[in-house]
């Protein structure tokens, strides 16, 4: 079974992050940028599934060039090469155009499955995977707990708020995972110094067959029309019990909308 795993790179979730007064797109520069956390689950179910089922493991990425940081973690994981997407046109594209030029590259890779994390940490929309099955025609198996794969059959727990549902369906088919499916392994020295040589494959828009028109700024359905900075944290109200407590407290939940 050949799988491939879209991961994103995203800045450190505890650094401040800011937009850019330029375009109002994301400052990816003034941050570290690292693996979506839970992308890393996603690489991990999809190792984990080549050492049952044997087939290889192909790492996909969309990003500037030092999104490729995040593709040799990847690799030193244990996947078996990589195609990043990579052009300037990129630039500030939203999820319908991500997902598009996503689908695009996924049509340059032999696979049967498809695996992604179920949201990014920077966007949190848990779209993407839905948008990949609708262009690409693939089955969608989303916020999977549990992958089991039997032939070309791929049946999943579906986190719910109540419990799981059994999904299954036939390959190809895109799965989104959520945390609790396994926990991923540290690239160990020999896998990263072997990630150095794996295959490594850089895809212009043209390489890729993707229209420039739509992707980018002016390519994408969505955009930020203004922001503003977090204001400053203020201090709280301190409110002295004095048998009246609770009379006090209910003002103020009151004088803030809440109640």
């Amino acid at each position: 079974m050949n799988i491939v795993v879209c991961v994103k790179q995203v800045p450190d979730t505890y650094e401040e992050k800011k937009l850019s007064d330029a375009d109002k797109t994301l400052d990816r520069e003034s941050v570290e940028g690292v693996m979506n956390e839970l992308d890393e689950y996603a690489v991990e179910e999809a190792l984990r599934l080549k050492e049952a089922h044997g087939g290889e493991v192909t790492i996909l990425t969309m990003g500037p060039e030092k999104a490729v940081e995040t593709i040799r973690k990847a690799l030193s994981m244990g996947a078996d090469s990589a195609v990043h997407v990579v052009d300037p046109a990129l630039h500030g594209s939203d999820a319908l155009a991500t997902s598009y030029a996503l689908a695009k590259a996924l049509g340059t890779i032999e696979h049967d499955l498809v695996i992604l994390g179920v949201e990014s940490t920077d966007a949190r929309m848990s779209v993407i995977p839905a948008m990949l099955a609708e262009r690409t025609g693939a089955a969608q198996l989303s916020f999977a707990r549990k992958v089991e794969v039997d032939g070309s059959t791929v049946k999943i727990e579906r986190q719910t708020d109540t419990g799981y549902d059994v999904v299954e369906a036939q390959t190809p088919a895109i799965v989104s995972v959520v945390e609790k499916i396994n926990e991923p392994r540290y690239p160990s020295f020999k896998g990263i110094m072997a990630a150095k040589k794996k295959p490594l494959t850089t895809l212009t828009l043209a390489d890729a067959g993707i229209e420039a028109s739509n992707v980018g700024l002016s390519g994408s359905g969505t955009s930020v029309a203004e922001f503003a900075a977090r204001p400053p944290k203020q201090a709280g109200t301190i409110v002295k019990d004095e048998g009246d407590g609770g009379v006090k407290l209910a003002e103020f939940l009151a004088s803030q909308k809440i109640i």
